[in-house]
């Protein structure tokens, strides 16, 4: 039995894919638009329907809900950031909304996209409307617990975070002894890890945050096994993410691998005096 639609625009990773599944189970029709070179094929195999895009093809993408009726969307999954330089292929209608946009930053394309798409009543939902299990637990997840030195290091390195956010620069930061060695911006987190541990030649402490203000319906952070493996090759060692407001993906698989390399995973609450629970 079908319980009205839904759409996605979908990016790389196992998102969308959590996302059909959770949503197929309470009856919805989920009609998907893969990216091309991002999206997995077994993600448009689950769907109900399906389009693949070339990324700016704003068009293309509107029609296709609007022949499928499809009235609200979510995003989901990441497109890599540095594509808008080389693999940008907009319709018409995605050329005018890109000549519109003042700042090519995340929130910016992203928020001016779901306008254009609310204007064609078509609504961005927020991306966890169905899988608010996902989200980051608080507290410290594994067995090893963080230091004096690294709780030290984790405040530090989430203040620059913070800062780097309300920017809409990145979302990560690799600290160690009280000194950022690599800030986020384009290359996404895993590239900053390796980039920051190779600098910090172990030890280093990673902080991730939500963007002060970011809209859940788009560019969640997440972090997963790919994000712990990454860490484990720069011998990290502490991974500490924003509480809540950031998307843990396999986290049983993670956290088993986390202990097995004496690696610190906390997820971090902060209170509206600006202290924070570790």
């Amino acid at each position: 039995m079908v319980l009205g639609k839904i759409g996605i625009i979908a990016g790389s990773g196992q998102f969308p894919l959590l996302f059909i599944e959770a949503a197929h189970k309470i009856g919805k029709y989920v009609a998907v638009v893969a990216h091309r070179g991002e999206t997995g094929e077994e993600v448009v195999q689950a769907a109900d329907s399906a389009t693949w895009v070339k990324l700016g093809q704003l068009g293309k993408v509107i029609n296709f809900f609007k022949k499928e009726g499809i009235h609200e969307i979510v995003f989901l999954g990441p497109i890599t950031k540095t594509k808008i330089f080389r693999d940008l292929f907009p319709d018409l209608k995605g050329l005018l909304l890109w000549n519109k946009i003042d700042k090519k930053q995340d929130d910016a394309i992203l928020r001016a996209i779901a306008t254009a798409l609310a204007e064609e009543g078509i609504n961005v939902l927020e991306s966890t409307i169905y899988l608010q299990h996902l989200l980051f637990p608080a507290g410290v997840l594994t067995k090893t617990k963080p230091t004096k030195a690294q709780i030290k290091d984790i405040e530090f390195g989430w203040r620059n975070a913070r800062a780097i956010g309300e920017l809409d620069i990145g979302q990560c930061v690799v600290v160690r002894d009280c000194a950022v060695v690599a800030v986020e911006a384009m290359e996404g987190t895993d590239a900053t890890i390796l980039r920051g541990g190779e600098l910090a030649k172990e030890k280093a402490v990673v902080v991730k945050v939500r963007k002060p203000g970011q809209d859940f319906r788009f560019d969640l952070p997440a972090t997963g096994v790919t994000t712990l493996e990454t860490l484990k090759k720069v011998k990290g060692a502490v991974l500490a993410v924003e509480a809540g407001e950031s998307i843990l993906f396999d986290r049983e698989k993670m956290i088993d691998e986390a202990n097995k390399s004496g690696i610190v995973v906390v997820g971090v609450t902060e209170f509206e005096d600006g202290s924070l629970q570790i």
